[in-house]
């Protein structure tokens, strides 16, 4: 079962920009998805320890690290904000263009990006987002897998992803995209053996 969609319509930015805070949506290829309910604890856990772990080894770099909600815009060629048809969400992002940068989030792919999967969201980030980040050409995608407790690492190479690398979440690893940061899978793993 996919994310349900706001309608059938395709929509912009700019729309986007207008809808009320009462939901979250992405736009991808500018349909809108409803974005997942609140996530679970185990989630938000493992989310927090990698945003922790990259942010602090980010520390007095130009590479900055983000949660969600924080807007990924991603345009076509030079098209302008309004007209952009694909805004998402990622679960963490790391830039490291300050370039991209702007009030609204980011404008242009992020270098690293991290789903943290859930049973709603698994099929979209694994088949559409997967595709999506492809497309953009975000250098390094990381699906986390917190109940089964393995990371499914997608790289960029001549503007495709690879066959993944799959592994469980042991040891230290390190993220090709980001020389200076490596994840303990350790302290990961100890937030999902509950």
């Amino acid at each position: 079962m996919g994310l349900a969609k706001r309608d059938q319509a395709r929509h912009t930015y700019a729309e986007y920009c207008g809808w009320p805070d009462d939901g979250r949506w992405e736009l991808i290829d500018g349909v809108a998805y409803a974005m997942a309910p609140a996530p679970a604890r185990r989630h938000q856990e493992v989310l927090g320890e990698l945003f922790r772990q990259v942010a602090n080894a980010l520390a007095g770099h130009p590479s900055r690290a983000f949660i969600a909600p924080f807007d990924v815009r991603l345009p076509r060629a030079g098209e302008a904000d309004d007209a952009v048809d694909t805004v998402v969400q990622p679960d963490l992002s790391v830039v490291c263009d300050p370039r991209k940068l702007d009030e609204r989030g980011c404008r242009g792919a992020p270098d690293w990006v991290v789903e943290v999967l859930s049973p709603a969201t698994a099929g979209h980030d694994h088949i559409l987002k997967r595709a999506l980040y492809e497309r953009a050409e975000v250098r390094e995608y990381w699906l986390v897998h917190p109940v089964d407790r393995i990371v499914t690492v997608y790289r960029l190479h001549d503007g495709h992803f690879g066959v993944p690398e799959v592994r469980e979440f042991m040891g230290r690893q390190a993220i090709d995209a980001l020389a200076q940061v490596e994840i303990d899978w350790e302290s990961i793993a100890a937030l999902t053996a509950d």
